[in-house]
């Protein structure tokens, strides 16, 4: 087997894994501190692509720029989809929550295609053919780049929750509601503050992928199922260990194509089923977790 094929596979894994853990992490994040799975999660990247789209089509501006408005705003429709929808039904049983959110996901989805139509829109900025080329080796200059951005942010959230005072209240209010309540956090100010977050690094990772993936209407499921798959495989709510999860992920599918010789359409497949033996023989993930 080619060498330079199996070191472009491992390049292009690792890319995607990067890109990934941004998308993982904001699932992770919500889930660790709310105990809410997410099934909208996917829906909410999706709104941060055709925001990028629009701006682009529109005023012209870049995708990675397009970030200085898709972070804010998803922000806010994270909060306000925290505040109306997910607060009342914390306390309700998970059934209810996984409805409730799969419902959001379904509306948001049928909404899209209502107003856009279920029409693959893509955008072409004018570096999207170029790539670096070295042994044998070409680089994606769109897919470095969006790595290379999901893992700088990836960076300052890790930063955030482990330096800054309101970081390390969410990671209280995730470990011990009652008991950081107690001391006197806002809990119900974090749970606002955590959907925002994880919804901005979801609509962030929209933005940047949009330089190189198509937007429609149902885009968000392909990235929701590899967002599971990484946070379980992870461990829910190990933010360090849905980040090196999402590397491996990108890996394994990555390889199985050059290895295994399967078509993209059923690299998933390889993942499943590793995700299977993780669970069965550590049901806690590889790099394991405590969850409420």
């Amino acid at each position: 087997m080619d060498i330079s094929l199996i070191l472009q596979s491992v390049v292009s894994g690792l890319l995607m894994g990067g890109l990934l853990s941004l998308v993982a992490i904001g699932l992770s994040l919500i889930f660790g501190v709310m105990n809410i799975i997410n099934f909208a999660h996917g829906s909410l990247m999706m709104l941060g692509m055709y925001i990028a789209y629009f701006l682009f089509r529109f005023l012209h501006l870049d995708p990675y720029l397009s970030i200085v408005v898709t972070i804010p705003t998803l922000f806010l429709v994270g909060m306000l989809i925290q505040k109306v929808l997910i607060n009342p039904v914390l306390d309700a049983p998970h059934i209810n929550q996984l409805i409730l959110t799969m419902g959001l996901m379904l509306f948001m989805d049928n909404c899209a295609a209502l107003v856009f139509g279920n029409a693959d829109y893509s955008i072409n900025v004018g570096y999207t053919s170029s790539a670096i080329h070295f042994m044998g080796i070409s680089v994606s200059i769109t897919r470095l780049l969006a790595s290379c951005f999901s893992l700088g942010m990836n960076l300052i959230l890790y930063i955030f929750l482990k330096k800054a005072d309101l970081g390390k209240a969410i990671r209280a209010a995730s470990q011990e509601p009652r008991a950081a309540q107690l001391v006197g956090i806002d809990v119900k100010r974090i749970y606002l503050l955590a959907f925002g977050i994880g919804a901005a690094c979801v609509g962030a990772a929209g933005s940047v992928v949009m330089s190189f993936y198509p937007v429609s209407p149902h885009v968000g499921g392909t990235f929701l199922i590899a967002s599971f798959v990484i946070v379980m495989m992870g461990g829910g709510s190990n933010l360090m260990g849905v980040f090196w999860a999402a590397i491996i992920l990108g890996l394994v599918e990555s390889l199985s194509q050059v290895i295994l010789m399967l078509p993209a359409s059923l690299a998933q497949v390889v993942s499943f089923g590793m995700l299977i033996i993780i669970l069965f023989f550590k049901p806690t993930g590889l790099f394991g977790s405590v969850t409420r």
